[in-house]
């Protein structure tokens, strides 16, 4: 199988994760009460919970365990979803949009609350995340998000001005708001700590696998493989995002997979420390092309933000990450940079996670929106209770019919030339 996609190496976290246990490729035809397709943080998570629940799962995994965003992501853990709770009562009325936003709310709980009780060899800090306002607008959205979650119990604070310039080393914001819920991890790490702790509850995982064939036929499910053998269960979970290429019809098209660049600093000294996320927390800001930041468990600071649709071609293309650096953070100016990497983001049209059901037995998620880490380990658990009951209301959203994005071919070329836009103008970044 040709490989699509920027390897997973260069980046600091597979540099710096406890090594993944082993999965070897699937060489044996097997039968499974459940086929799941993706390695990341949903399919895990669903595995895992599947087995707990006595459930047999079968996991196949095209190359490597976090692979795709999971493997790639900042590691940053920020509950809730892009839509506040207020909007999603808006959107889905008081009962319904409330329990989604208790849903959205708890996922950072389930992250570190899986780190603990599953012992994972996963470097983590709960500090907190804080999101900057680089405008006037902007610190109205912080200030009214802060209110909503505040109304709801939610440990979060609004920060003037100086509070945020003290948090967080720099001066380029006006404000934000601080949400105790949030922390860093690393997250490559956890992916591979979620695979650990499926096996030993009792599922199979197999990397290197390729599925070639999504098939139906009596009441069972086959998927066929790259190497020949073949898998056959009652139910299907996939839950590949934003790396979702020709395994169901037009569902690639759901979803605009934009890449997301990082780079990582050399390790910080202990003066520097002192100036760049004193207390330990992670951060993103209000920008329309946000910037998201933080210290990993060594002391690099990591800046990340979009980047060009294709995969990289050399250091050029993190340039203005780099130069994000030392204008966020003068006294870090010039400061070697020793890892630069991509993964994808898979943005859907309403800015809310999608589950589909195609055909029966078949329960496809997708959209992570940038919040993948809690978010998909949560969505992973719900489908897991959805497939183990059958009961609907463990699902956040019920599944809603596969709609393409309309000319879906000339949203990259848009959503390009829009990154190009913001990066010129929004906030002097």
């Amino acid at each position: 199988m040709a490989d699509d996609y920027f390897p997973l190496e260069p980046s600091l976290w597979a540099a710096t994760a406890a090594p993944a246990p082993e999965t070897p490729p699937l060489d044996t035809s097997v039968t499974a009460d459940v086929a799941i397709i993706g390695g990341g943080y949903a399919g895990l998570s669903a595995a895992l919970h599947l087995a707990e629940r006595g459930v047999r799962p079968v996991l196949l995994e095209a190359r490597q365990i976090g692979f795709g965003g999971s493997g790639r992501n900042g590691g940053q853990v920020i509950p809730g979803l892009k839509h506040d709770p207020d909007a999603l009562v808006a959107m889905f009325g008081a009962e319904r949009g409330g329990r989604l936003a208790e849903f959205g709310g708890g996922t950072a709980d389930l992250v570190f609350d899986l780190i603990a009780r599953h012992g994972m060899d996963v470097p983590h800090r709960r500090a907190g995340w804080i999101q900057g306002a680089h405008s006037p607008e902007g610190l109205a959205e912080a200030e009214a998000r802060a209110a909503q979650w505040a109304k709801r119990g939610a440990p979060v604070r609004p920060l003037d001005k100086a509070a945020i310039g003290q948090a967080l080393g720099t001066d380029r914001y006006l404000g934000g708001w601080l949400d105790e819920r949030g922390g860093g991890i690393q997250p490559l790490g956890y992916a591979r700590g979620l695979a650990r702790a499926a096996l030993k509850a009792g599922a199979a995982i197999h990397t290197g696998t390729p599925v070639t064939s999504l098939d139906r036929a009596e009441g069972r499910w086959r998927l066929g493989t790259a190497g020949g053998a073949t898998v056959t269960a009652d139910r299907v979970l996939l839950c590949t995002n934003g790396y979702s290429k020709g395994l169901w019809p037009r569902l690639e098209e759901t979803i605009i997979a934009a890449n997301s660049f990082q780079v990582a600093t050399r390790p910080l000294t202990n003066r520097e420390r002192e100036t760049v996320l004193p207390g330990g927390q992670v951060s993103s800001d209000t920008r329309k092309l946000l910037l998201y930041f933080r210290l990993d468990h060594q002391g690099r600071l990591l800046m990340g933000g979009r980047g060009p649709f294709r995969e990289p071609k050399g250091a050029s293309d993190w340039a203005h990450l780099e130069r994000v650096v030392g204008k966020l953070f003068p006294q870090l100016s010039g400061i070697a940079i020793q890892h630069r990497w991509c993964g994808r983001v898979a943005v859907t049209r309403d800015y809310l996670p999608h589950l589909h059901e195609p055909a029966p037995g078949l329960l496809v998620d997708i959209g992570c929106q940038g919040r993948g880490v809690g978010l998909q380990t949560a969505m992973g658990r719900a489908m897991a209770a959805y497939v183990a009951t059958g009961d609907a209301d463990a699902l956040p959203l019920p599944p809603v019919p596969i709609r393409p994005l309309p000319l879906h071919a000339l949203h990259r070329l848009y959503v390009s030339a829009v990154i190009t836009w913001y990066r010129m103008n929004d906030g002097g970044l």
